[in-house]
């Protein structure tokens, strides 16, 4: 048994922050800000909505393309940094809001990398029998976890939510998958922050060493990529569309370099959403699926890397 993407979703808030409305808060420019990452805007959840809320309008929008009802799900993973609360898990916050109760429920936290390690496990789970419909979300809400003071920070990430439906399949639609992590590079990205007693300890601000990161980054995306067209046998070349983390443009075209693939293979979302953590993969994934890039028999490569440090890929032929 195998399994296969058979629906994706998105959602993206109605609040659009461009970076010339940024400018007006922070010294910064539009210029400066896309010169340096490629981000034009990003999208900003609304005060009353809750990160469950943008993963249910994804999850509705991957299961009406899937023709899955909710009561079909029997899993559900989501990948999010930014949880609606400690807890029950947004996960299972999500399983109420659908009206899919009954199957397992968990979170992810792997930060950018989340939706690649939710993906994976949704795909062992599917082929050992243990799951047949599997919602695998990615949401996130950045904009409350941000100094909106910090330039170097704030100008980066956005609001969003991606979903896929997984389903069995007699032939290979994830072809392999691929799962990293290393505690020692903790430092260079995290909010160093907790609750206890009722009181935030330390801080509850993104953090970030960005020079630290972009290094390590762009090492590991294309190692992580390489990794898997190794255990499948094939060439770069046999890679139809790169989707990677859409964290920064320099960190992507820097992959696409080292793996030697012309940038139209590429699929880029960062310019319009910004880093959407570890919503960033799904949501791409959904426009170029819905606007006709992506087409049965292509090989998709996704590639997340984020704090942790966490990398990861999952190779898929799309059917």
């Amino acid at each position: 048994m195998h399994s296969r993407i058979v629906g994706t979703g998105g959602y993206l808030p109605a609040q659009v922050l461009t970076n010339a409305e940024l400018a007006l808060r922070i010294d910064t420019s539009d210029e400066w800000v896309q010169s340096r990452t490629g981000i034009r805007q990003r999208y900003i959840a609304a005060p009353q909505e809750q990160t469950s809320d943008l993963a249910l309008a994804a999850s509705r929008h991957a299961l009406a393309a899937a023709g899955v009802a909710p009561a079909d799900v029997d899993l559900i993973i989501l990948a999010t940094t930014t949880p609606d609360m400690i807890f029950p898990s947004t996960a299972c916050i999500l399983q109420a809001k659908l009206g899919a109760s009954g199957g397992a429920a968990f979170d992810v936290q792997a930060v950018c990398s989340g939706f690649v390690y939710a993906l994976a496990l949704a795909d062992l789970m599917v082929k050992s029998g243990a799951a047949r419909n599997a919602l695998v979300v990615g949401a996130e809400i950045y904009s409350r976890i941000l100094d909106w003071n910090d330039r170097g920070t704030c100008v980066l990430f956005g609001d969003g939510a991606g979903a896929v439906v997984l389903a069995p399949s007699e032939t290979p639609g994830i072809m392999s998958t691929h799962l990293h992590a290393d505690g020692r590079y903790r430092d260079i990205l995290s909010v160093p922050g907790g609750v206890a007693n009722g009181e935030i300890h330390g801080t509850p601000f993104l953090h970030m060493d960005g020079g630290a990161v972009f290094k390590f980054a762009v090492k590991v995306l294309a190692e992580v990529a390489q990794e898997a067209l190794t255990a499948n046998d094939l060439p770069s070349s046999a890679i139809d569309w790169l989707i990677p983390h859409q964290a920064n443009i320099r960190i992507m075209d820097a992959t696409m370099k080292k793996l030697a693939l012309p940038m139209e293979r590429m699929v880029s979302t960062v310019a319009e959403h910004a880093n959407t953590s570890a919503a960033s993969i799904p949501l791409a994934l959904d426009i170029a699926v819905r606007d006709g890039r992506i087409q049965a028999g292509d090989r998709v490569m996704l590639a997340g890397v984020g704090g942790g440090f966490t990398w990861g890929s999952v190779f898929l032929r799309w059917q």
